[in-house]
C-alpha cells in the first residue's frame, strides 16, 4: 500500500518539480505559452516574441521583462 501511495504521490508531483518552485516560475509564463507558443521552449526566442508584444503582455510580466529585457523562464519549465 504504502508503495501505491509513494508512486501516486511522486506522479502527482512530477509536473511541479519539472516548472520549478514558485519562485523560480516567471511571471511571463501565461503570456509565453498565449503569444509566443512557436517559439518554446527557446527562451531567447520567446523573450524576443515577448518583447514585440510588450502592449498586450500582463502586468506581473511587464514588471518582469521591462528592466532587463529578459525573464525567469527556463528551458525546463516547459517539460512535463
Amino acid at each position: 500500500m504504502r508503495k501505491i501511495l509513494f508512486s501516486f504521490l511522486m506522479f502527482a508531483a512530477a509536473p511541479a518539480f519539472a516548472q520549478g518552485t514558485a519562485q523560480e516560475r516567471s511571471d511571463c509564463m501565461g503570456d509565453a505559452l498565449r503569444f509566443c507558443s512557436a517559439d518554446i521552449p527557446f527562451v531567447s526566442a520567446i523573450e524576443d516574441c515577448l518583447e514585440g508584444d510588450m502592449s498586450r503582455l500582463s502586468a506581473a510580466c511587464r514588471r518582469e521583462f521591462e528592466p532587463t529585457r529578459t525573464t525567469r523562464l527556463r528551458e525546463e519549465h516547459f517539460y512535463r
